[in-house]
């Protein structure tokens, strides 16, 4: 096992596999026994991963169908290592072939080439590759699942922003059945027509867009997270920041945040049906490094694709001199339509670890 290849305390994902090995896969060790699973329930939101083979995302066409080999007994998980493998099965490895010397600009080829010494595998990216979180859903969409059955926690995420293309209208209740309903993933529907559209049209140009995901999670209650260098707020981010592309990370007002007085970031206390909660969430339901009963609400930015048609300058590592390259395969024009499960499968890990720590979840159901 790569070291940083795990993630959690309690719960404890581990993944494994490269982009163009055999197979990529998650081992999840920590799940109390006696969680009602099976495999379905992880293959609708590596479904959701996976938008279908349609203009704006690659067309590489991995079916992604998980299988459990371990931890799952009648349907129910044993509280052993739960182990799920998918098989790749439309690998092209020889759009890679040039890769060997060329180095690709925006990718991990050079840093990784010197840290494992050329033993890396560099193919579709290799272990650096945005198919690796196909391994966070697997895990994530157990997690997700117990966080609703044991605390009635729910999270969901959503494309709020597409290069320049925002949505008009705060999210709501209301918005989250439209989450998947286009392929954009964006709830608002003519906005995620412009985004289509946007995306289409640097594709058509040969280059690529970033965006904004945004993330909603209800029904936290209070008092997770280990301050100071456990905080649930530090947590959080260590496990977006593995999503390849990932660049930024806000929370609740973030850094638009930094532009206000005290008097109007802070969020007042009230009382509503006798519970204590607060009349705006600037904080992003984080105070102090520990959950205060509001939602947790996270921004979370995601640079351009660096996988372009266009030509670019770069360098020949065997020569040491300037080349040009011009990527081939099979590339998102934007990989933030894929992001939503993503993102809502390690929030669910992070505050499922959390919880066992705290013991607010129980080792057997």
């Amino acid at each position: 096992m790569l070291p940083g290849s795990s993630i959690g305390q309690r719960l404890v994902l581990t993944s494994f596999g490269e982009s163009h090995g055999k197979s990529i896969g998650t081992v999840l060790d920590g799940c109390p026994a006696g969680l009602e699973i099976d495999e379905k329930d992880i293959q609708v939101m590596l479904n959701q991963r996976r938008p279908g083979q349609n203009i704006i995302s690659t067309q590489r066409k991995e079916g992604d169908i998980v299988e459990i080999i371990s931890g799952v007994f009648r349907g129910y998980t044993t509280g052993a290592p739960i182990t799920m493998v998918i098989c790749n099965s439309d690998q092209k490895s020889k759009d890679y072939e040039n890769l060997k010397t060329k180095l690709r600009p925006g990718h991990s080829d050079y840093p990784a080439m010197v840290k494992y010494n050329h033993y890396n595998d560099y193919r579709g990216g290799g272990r650096f590759s945005g198919r690796l979180t196909a391994t966070h859903v697997m895990g994530g969409a157990i997690a997700r699942k117990l966080l609703k059955v044991t605390l009635g926690i729910e999270t969901h995420s959503f494309t709020s922003q597409i290069g320049k293309i925002k949505m008009k209208s705060e999210f709501n209740d209301k918005m989250i059945n439209s989450i998947y309903k286009n392929e954009v993933r964006c709830p608002e529907n003519n906005t995620a027509k412009m985004m289509r559209a946007s995306i289409l049209d640097a594709k058509k140009k040969g280059d690529s867009l970033g965006g904004i995901i945004e993330s909603v999670t209800t029904n936290i209650p209070v008092g997770l997270g280990e301050p100071i260098f456990g905080s649930l707020e530090s947590d959080l981010s260590k496990a977006i920041f593995s999503i390849p592309s990932v660049k930024g990370v806000e929370f609740g007002s973030g850094f638009r945040g930094s532009e206000l007085f005290g008097s109007e970031n802070n969020d007042l206390y009230t009382v509503k049906k006798g519970k204590i909660i607060t009349k705006t969430n600037n904080s992003g339901g984080i105070l102090g490094g520990i959950s205060n009963g509001m939602p947790i609400t996270m921004r979370i930015a995601f640079k351009p694709a660096s996988s372009i048609a266009q030509k670019q300058s770069t360098v020949d590592i065997k020569t040491k001199k300037e080349t040009i390259l011009q990527v081939k395969g099979r590339h998102d024009p934007c990989v933030v339509p894929r992001a939503p499960p993503v993102v809502d499968s390690l929030v669910a890990l992070t505050i499922a670890d959390h919880a066992l720590l705290a013991g607010a979840i129980k080792p057997t159901l």
